[in-house]
């Protein structure tokens, strides 16, 4: 097991953050970014709290072309913004509907954009705004004066490389999960549910050094399951089901994303056909996974051994996705997508087929593009599925 990574960044990862955007914003003739998300805001300021869960107070973070960024955010988390870098913070007595915040972050904006009156905001595929669309709305008419552009790209190209630091922490968070997984076996049971089953398996993602698992999700079924988002549920396992855990585990803000396959008992010949084909084109994926290929070559190189292998479909939509601060990031593994492959991305690859009506196989592992092709940062997943003893 690799050593524990220190937390949090040093201000240096966030003045070279800061500057890379910096350096974007100047060709793009962008005078100030705007972001109003928990990732967003984390990646600039180091920000990080359980406290964005509660969806009452809306928080700000104005990038401006020069210099540090600036935090307008609630009253209530001003001392937690002081231990960052940050050094300029505004704060309003929050929540106040009548203005929460609206006012203040106008001012930043006016002062901030003298140059080319453009600021950016994230408004593409993938993005929201944490704020009432009412209050978007006021805000721009308060800057009636300053263009708002799509600065989603912008973020995309600096968030999408990770950092040496970024790396190390989503590769512990890959290998203590790995070894999670690889002990599961020894604890799941038939005559208990999928929820009792995964219960055990999230605390023992805890006591192996995981900050949360808060996307911990199964299905099962006879000879395979039909659905993968919608578990645990309270259905209890037995002879001849085949399981499926899929978990974002977090470390430190960095997720995991990857799911591994159990049969109780002897699987059918048709179950151990989808798992090796699934396998193969995993293999296919990370064979294909180097700089200079792109997303949709990874997905018709895993689709070619689906569709060879007799899969009825794919009904997940893409086979694989940016990984980072979020549990899903862009870009995604699709035969359109054609994002870029460069060294420092971290991805996943997640090829899934439907076998037989109602059956699915599904398979996931997370790597790391380097310069010199790619590393699986997940412990791969046994060539053939395991078999849960039942006697």
């Amino acid at each position: 097991m690799q050593k524990i990574p220190a937390r949090g960044f040093s201000k240096a990862e966030f003045t070279r953050r800061t500057e890379r955007a910096q350096r974007l914003m100047r060709e793009q003739e962008i005078d100030a970014l705007l972001f109003t998300t928990e990732p967003n805001v984390r990646y600039f300021s180091g920000f990080y709290t359980q406290f964005w869960e509660s969806p009452t107070r809306p928080w700000f973070l104005v990038v401006p072309s020069t210099g540090i960024p600036i935090a307008v955010i609630p009253e209530i988390g001003l001392s937690g913004m002081a231990t960052t870098w940050i050094e300029d913070i505004r704060t309003w007595p929050a929540p106040r509907p009548e203005d929460d915040g609206i006012s203040l972050v106008a001012e930043v904006l006016r002062a901030t954009t003298t140059r080319f009156s453009r600021v950016g905001v994230t408004l593409g595929h993938e993005s929201h705004l944490r704020l009432p669309a009412g209050d978007f709305q006021k805000l721009t008419g308060m800057i009636s004066s300053t263009e708002i552009v799509d600065s989603t790209p912008l973020i995309r190209s600096l968030r999408n490389i990770k950092s040496a630091e970024e790396i190390e922490k989503i590769s512990y968070v890959c290998e203590l999960t790995s070894a999670a997984f690889e002990a599961l076996p020894d604890s799941l049971r038939v005559g208990e549910t999928e929820r009792e089953n995964c219960k055990r398996f999230r605390i023992d993602l805890l006591n192996r050094g995981a900050d949360n698992s808060p996307y911990l999700i199964s299905g099962s079924g006879p000879d395979g399951y039909d659905s993968i988002i919608m578990g645990p549920t309270e259905r209890v396992l037995t002879s001849g089901d085949v399981l499926i855990i899929d978990t974002g585990t977090i470390f430190d803000g960095y997720f995991t994303d990857f799911d591994r396959n159990f049969a109780f008992g002897q699987p059918t010949s048709e179950v151990c056909r989808a798992y090796d084909v699934v396998y193969a084109a995993t293999e296919a994926g990370f064979k294909a996974a180097r700089p200079g290929a792109t997303t949709s070559d990874l997905w018709r190189d895993m689709w070619s051994v689906l569709e060879a292998g007799g899969a009825l479909g794919n009904d997940v939509g893409r086979m694989g996705h940016g990984l980072g601060m979020q549990l899903t990031e862009w870009p995604s593994n699709t035969p359109t997508d054609n994002t870029l492959l460069e060294a420092g991305m971290v991805i996943t690859l997640e090829p899934g087929m439907t076998f037989a009506p109602g059956k699915q196989m599904v398979h996931e592992e997370n790597l790391l593009i380097t310069e010199d092709g790619a590393k699986m940062l997940t412990r791969r997943a046994p060539a053939e599925i395991p078999v849960i003893d039942i006697s």
